[in-house]
């Protein structure tokens, strides 16, 4: 189970990769994650983004929201821990 601390360090590491990259790779990383979510919806139907998108503001988080920002974190910080790793 997935907690509030875990959030906290991964929303750290993910800030770290972010200074550690360049515009590009950022950039990069961007074009990956916009794939990633086209493949999603091709297979399963559009993401109610206005349900996702509140997540991102939320100060107290249910451990549903809590699952959901982990997964989100964990997958950036592994495209982006991809790109500037194959530089």
């Amino acid at each position: 189970m997935t907690n509030a601390l875990e959030l906290s360090h991964l929303y750290d590491l993910s800030e770290q990769l972010v200074e550690k990259a360049s515009k590009e790779d950022v950039a990069e990383c961007a074009r990956q994650l916009a794939l990633i979510v086209t493949h999603y919806k091709m297979k399963f139907g559009e993401i109610p983004l206005d349900e996702t998108l509140v997540m991102v503001d939320i100060d107290k988080p249910n451990q549903e929201q809590i699952e959901i920002l982990v997964d989100g974190m964990e997958l950036l910080i592994g495209q982006l821990n991809n790109v500037i790793s194959n530089e």
